[in-house]
């Protein structure tokens, strides 16, 4: 499949990339792209919450009344989860909610999330650019010149770089991430795709094993 490539004016540049087809057009995996979505929301919980019981209450343990006589329940401690200020009854407790998936699935997950994109024509191709000091206003431009100023948006770059990322930081619909930090979520979440032209062979090799 082959996709123009763009300059950061938005404009072809005569040139075409050949993108894979054993990437970019597979018949999709839906359970596969379910499975690697779900891992990575379970991967953003940090699973610290916590309540404290009765046992971890500060309090006397004394027994406030006499067990008989008085006409109401019977009861030990203040520290009851019956009582106000008493400790709670089955409360949250620090919890790992990482969960573990097959390398081929996610593989597979990350090449059916890019045929979608691909089908929808929500992936284009620019060249590679950058900046001499890290400066929203460009970044915002470039996005203005293709189009996705007010869209949600993905650029993945081809190596790591800081002024392109420093640019992008500050705005609330754009993303930029490195193709090694390509992820189902990021794919579908976004509605557009940037692949700088850097990005193609790492995110081929990394799919394709």
């Amino acid at each position: 499949m082959k996709v123009a490539v763009l300059d950061i004016k938005g404009k072809e540049t005569g040139r075409k990339v050949e993108l894979s087809d054993a990437v970019f057009a597979i018949e999709p995996n839906n359970h596969a792209v379910y499975l690697d979505v779900k891992q990575y929301l379970a991967h953003q919980r940090q699973g610290t919450h916590k309540s404290k019981e009765r046992a971890e209450i500060a309090g006397s343990t004394r027994k406030i009344k006499k067990q008989k006589g008085t006409g109401t329940a019977r009861a030990g401690s203040i520290k009851s989860p019956v009582f106000r200020g008493g400790g709670r009854i089955f409360g949250p407790r620090p919890k790992d909610y990482k969960q573990k998936l097959n390398k081929n699935v996610k593989r597979l997950a990350r090449r059916s999330a890019l045929t979608l994109k691909s089908k929808d024509n929500a992936i284009m191709v620019v060249e590679d650019f950058n900046f001499e000091t890290p400066k929203t206003k460009d970044f915002k431009q470039i996005l203005k010149s293709l189009g996705l100023e007010n869209k949600k948006s993905l650029i993945v770059l081809g190596d790591s770089n800081n002024n392109v990322y420093l640019s992008s930081r500050n705005l609330e619909r754009s993303e930029v991430i490195t193709n090694s930090e390509l992820s189902t979520y990021k794919i579908l979440n976004a509605n557009n795709l940037v692949l700088l032209e850097g990005s193609l062979e790492g995110i081929e090799s990394n799919l394709i094993k």
